[in-house]
Order: C-alpha cells, then sequence, then structure tokens
C-alpha cells in the first residue's frame, strides 16, 4: 500500500493538470504545513519565527514546468525579489532555486543567463544559492553548469542525491572544487537502472556520501529527518573533528520539528527548507511520496 500511494503521489506531481487544478484552491489539504505561503512576505515572516528559535533557512520560490523564455524571466525575477527580501528583512537565510524553472529545459545559454544574474545579486548582498537537484534528466547538465560557475563564482552550491549509482563518482570529481554540497537521499521516482531501489542500499550510500564529503574538506549540508542518519553523522564528525565552519544539518520545513529544536539546543547549526509561492502542488506531492505517513495529516485537514 505503501509503494502504491508514493507511486501515485509522485506520479500526482508530475502532472501539470493535476496540479492547476489543485492550485485554484489555495493551500489547502494540509500543504500550508509544508509550503510558508504563497507570498514573499509570508515566507520572511516565516523566516523570522525560525531565527527566533535559533534555526536559519534557506528560502526557495516554487515554480516547475517552465516552458518560455518569459516564463524563465519571470522565475529569475521572483528569485531577485526573494534575495531583495532578504536582504531588507536582515535574517538569517540564504536563496534556493531549480534550473529548470529559469529555463534549463529551453536551453542551457538561457538558464546560465538567468543564474548569473542572480549569483550576482546575491554575491552584491553577500547571500549564498543553492542549486537543488532534480530528476535524473538534469543531472548531468546542473553539475556541468555549477562546475562552470565555480571557475568565477564562490557564493553557489549544488545538491547530490544518495539514491543514485553515479552520486559517489561525482562527489569525487567536484573534490578539487572544495564544493559546498546539499547531501540528501532523494524524492524523485527513478529508473532502478540509475537509482538505488532498495531504501537500505540509499541509506548506506548516504553514509558513503556523507564521509567521502567530508574527509574531502567541503561543507556538508546534511539534509535529512532520520535520526539513524543523524546519529551517524554526529558520530562521524566528532571523530573526524570536523569543525563547527565545515558542516549543518539541514531539514524541511514542516517536518521534524522537535528534531530541529533538539540539534538546536546540542549547539549543532540547523538550516530549515523554506519554499513558497503559487507553484506548490509538485512540491507537496514529493513530501507526501516521500513518507506517506503524512497522508493522515492530509486527510484530517480536508474537512477543516
Amino acid at each position: 500500500m505503501e509503494a502504491l500511494l508514493r507511486t501515485l503521489f509522485q506520479s500526482f506531481a508530475k502532472s501539470q493538470s493535476v496540479g492547476r487544478m489543485a492550485r485554484r484552491y489555495g493551500l489547502r489539504f494540509g500543504a500550508s504545513r509544508f509550503v510558508a505561503g504563497e507570498t514573499i512576505d509570508g515566507a520572511i515572516e516565516a523566516v523570522r519565527a525560525l531565527n527566533a528559535t535559533g534555526r536559519v533557512a534557506t528560502l526557495d520560490h516554487l515554480g516547475e514546468f517552465v516552458s518560455t523564455e518569459a516564463e524563465a524571466e519571470l522565475s529569475m525575477r521572483m528569485c531577485l525579489k526573494t534575495l531583495d527580501a532578504i536582504n531588507e528583512a536582515g535574517v538569517e537565510a540564504n536563496l534556493s532555486l531549480k534550473l529548470t524553472s529559469l529555463g534549463l529545459g529551453i536551453s542551457d545559454e538561457l538558464c546560465m543567463r538567468n543564474l548569473t544574474t542572480i549569483l550576482n545579486r546575491a554575491r552584491l548582498y553577500g547571500l549564498f544559492v543553492r542549486i537543488d537537484m532534480e530528476d535524473f534528466t538534469y543531472c548531468e547538465k546542473t553539475i556541468s553548469i555549477y562546475k562552470q560557475l565555480r571557475e568565477q563564482i564562490d557564493n553557489v552550491g549544488i545538491v547530490i542525491q544518495a539514491y543514485l549509482y553515479r552520486s559517489i563518482d561525482d562527489i569525487e570529481n567536484l573534490k578539487a572544487l572544495k564544493p559546498n554540497l546539499r547531501l540528501v537521499k532523494g524524492a524523485y521516482k527513478e529508473s532502478p537502472k540509475v537509482a538505488y531501489p532498495s531504501k537500505s542500499d540509499v541509506d548506506e550510500n548516504f553514509k558513503r556520501l556523507i564521509s567521502t564529503h567530508l574527509m574531502n574538506s567541503g561543507y556538508a549540508a546534511i539534509a535529512t529527518h532520520d535520526s539513524q542518519m543523524i546519529d551517524y553523522a554526529k558520530k562521524l564528525i566528532q571523530d573526524l573533528s570536523i569543525p563547527p565552519d565545515r558542516y549543518e544539518f539541514q531539514m524541511l520545513y514542516g517536518i521534524r520539528e522537535d528534531l530541529q529544536l533538539a540539534l538546536v539546543r546540542e549547539g549543532y547549526k540547523v538550516r530549515v527548507y523554506v519554499p513558497f509561492g503559487s507553484d506548490w502542488f509538485g512540491y507537496f506531492m514529493r513530501r507526501l511520496a516521500e513518507r506517506p505517513a503524512n497522508v493522515w495529516f492530509v486527510l484530517k485537514n480536508l474537512f477543516k
């Protein structure tokens, strides 16, 4: 049953028609637990609340399935507005973005132009930008663009997904850049030809990625809600004497807040991924696919 639900939600996440229908009703069905509103102002208020409890944030203006240059430019301008808002509010946050929202599916040149504009604005404010990793079809291009950027820009990081077979090689190939990597398990539905189908294999590879990257002297943003993975990372950090300025833990807005606060009390840096915007449906479906137990939360909200 759980596997069936996961497949269903992953299919919904990719469906533009289902997404359009759901967005007509606004942030309902429990989505507001995972998405910090549809406006920048709402997102900034969510970050203020996180900062007040010792947590920092990364803001992501949700947007996928860009099909025209005009849509890609609109997404780019929303990223600029987000950076402006972070700077004006003086909150502790950086920016996350998806390259498809900037036109990667249209042309590499368009995407690079939009991304460079964003990075230049971020550098003006002393802010950091994280390139989110998407499904496997965009993995190679995303890493290639990141490598090109790092030749001239250092306020940018990328995401590596533990469920992909290639990820350990990607970490080794990026080693010379001393990259800032967010390490995640991965949330897209992939073929067993490119990704581990077994959760236990993904977990083992996640541990391998964490240890390899920490030993390679890069900055590690360890993104997980799995207590066992966090305990593994904490012990590794202690054993390797990794200084606090070389890592942080990251979690999603609305998930495991108890664990987030516990880590803060222990003295760890915790960054919360705060998504916002009207194009929330695909993100919401992927959160349900990751943990179908969240479905019960959604069902309880259907009639509120």
